[in-house]
C-alpha cells in the first residue's frame, strides 16, 4: 500500500542561509519512512507567507491554502521544530493555529477532515525542552484530528547553553537513529491500518 507524508519544517531560517538542524532530522525521518514505503515531501514554512489567523484561507497572498491541501492529501504529517526559549518555534505554532479550522471542517459523516491522518514530531535544540515541546505538539495535533502512534517523536538536544547544533554533528547518535526508525515504523504501520479501516462517522 503506497503512503505519502508531508513534513513541515518549522525552523526560523529561510532556505539558502545557514544549514538547519531541523532539516537534518527531517531528512533522517524521510529516509526511514522511505524504507517503510512512504514518500515524503518537505515544506519549509519560513519560505512561505503563512498569514496569522485560524481559518483555512486568510485572503490574498496567504500561502496556507496550498500547504493545507498538501497536508490533507498526505497520509502522514510530520511536524519538525527547533526549541527556542524552551518552546516550539513560533512558525510551528502558527501552522497549528491555522489547523484550528479543522475543528469546524467536517466530511459528510461528521468527521474532521484530518481524521485518518497520522502525525509525528521531530524536535532539535541545544537546550532542554524536547519532552515539553513534543507534549505541546502532541496535544495540539490530536485536538485537530490527527492520530499519534506509539513513540512518534524523534529528538536531539545538546548541552544546555551549548553552541553545538544537531546539524554540526559528524555522526548521528545511535539513540537518535533508533528513535527515528521506531517513529517511521510505527507511524507507517498506523497509517496503513487507518487507511484500510477509517474512523466511524456520526
Amino acid at each position: 500500500m503506497a503512503l505519502t507524508a508531508i513534513a513541515l519544517n518549522a525552523t526560523l531560517k529561510s532556505s539558502g542561509g545557514e544549514p538547519s538542524s531541523t532539516d537534518r532530522m527531517l531528512d533522517l525521518i524521510a529516509a526511514a519512512l522511505q524504507k517503510e514505503g512512504v514518500e515524503t515531501e518537505t515544506i519549509r514554512l519560513a519560505d512561505h507567507n503563512v498569514k496569522p489567523g485560524v481559518t483555512s484561507d486568510e485572503g490574498a497572498g496567504d500561502a496556507w491554502p496550498a500547504i493545507r491541501k498538501l497536508i490533507l492529501d498526505a497520509d502522514i504529517l510530520i511536524l519538525g521544530t527547533p526549541i527556542w526559549v524552551g518552546q516550539p518555534s513560533s512558525v510551528v505554532k502558527r501552522a497549528l493555529e491555522r489547523m484550528d479550522a479543522f475543528l469546524e471542517e467536517k466530511d459528510d459523516q461528521g468527521r474532521m477532515v484530518s481524521y485518518g491522518k497520522v502525525a509525528a514530531v521531530a524536535v532539535v535544540g541545544n537546550e532542554d525542552g524536547a519532552h515539553h515541546v513534543s507534549a505541546e505538539l502532541y496535544q495540539a495535533i490530536n485536538d485537530v484530528g490527527f492520530t499519534i502512534a506509539a513513540n512518534a517523536v524523534a529528538y536531539w538536544v545538546g548541552g544546555a547553553m551549548g553552541s553545538t547544533n544537531f546539524v554540526d554533528l559528524d555522526e548521528v547518535p545511535e539513540v537518535v537513529t533508533t528513535s527515528v526508525e521506531m517513529l517511521a515504523r510505527n507511524t507507517a504501520h498506523l497509517a496503513k491500518l487507518l487507511k484500510q479501516n477509517e474512523y466511524p462517522g456520526e
